[in-house]
């Protein structure tokens, strides 16, 4: 997670997460849809429009971390060092998300995701959020070279890669598979748009 600066801003940071630790709890113990926002609110003792304030829908608790993936997978693009190509930054990015979301205590909450259709739902708005955030930082790089259609369809594969790997027996081995396929894609890319195949 990004760390804040600031008192301020360590304060809100503080408040956001013990109320997305308080929300997990609950859920965890009593399952998703038998817990409401006001239930969160008490638990973490705060009032529901602070929990409001920090958490856009009930759904956005429990992918408490979305922004911080968004602007890692993003960060894999634009803070890259400038000889490094971008599918490999890509992939190591992916990687570590994938061992995150794989750690041991993961299992539960992939449980409680797959077995509710609006947090299935949430995280497939999600995907799509991200893939497009990363397609803007691929597109806006200009030593990349690849038109926006390009750009989009890669950042799409390389979200789908994270929640496609995750899901396999062994997802590091998984993720390697599906980005030589990336790769290759990237690669073709590069030789329909003119550009060269160091990035």
């Amino acid at each position: 997670m990004t760390v804040p600066t600031g008192r301020r801003e360590r304060k809100k940071a503080a408040t956001r997460q013990k109320i997305a630790d308080a929300a997990l709890r609950l859920f965890l113990e009593r399952g998703y849809d038998a817990v409401g926002i006001r239930e969160v609110a008490a638990e973490a003792d705060v009032a529901v429009t602070t929990l409001f304030s920090h958490f856009a829908s009930k759904e956005a608790l429990v992918f408490e971390q979305d922004a911080d993936f968004e602007q890692r997978l993003t960060r894999a693009v634009t803070d890259r060092a400038p000889d490094e190509p971008l599918v490999p930054a890509l992939r190591r990015e992916v990687r570590a998300l994938v061992r995150h979301c794989t750690a041991d205590g993961a299992a539960p909450i992939r449980h409680m995701i797959d077995a509710s259709p609006a947090l299935r739902k949430y995280e497939d708005s999600m995907r799509l959020r991200h893939a497009e955030a990363l397609a803007t930082a691929v597109s806006a790089n200009p030593g990349l070279s690849r038109s926006a259609t390009a750009s989009r369809a890669i950042a799409r594969f390389v979200v789908d890669a994270y929640a496609l790997a995750r899901d396999q027996a062994e997802p590091e081995a998984a993720v390697d598979e599906i980005f030589r396929m990336i790769e290759a894609a990237w690669e073709v890319t590069s030789a329909d748009s003119g550009g060269t195949t160091a990035t």
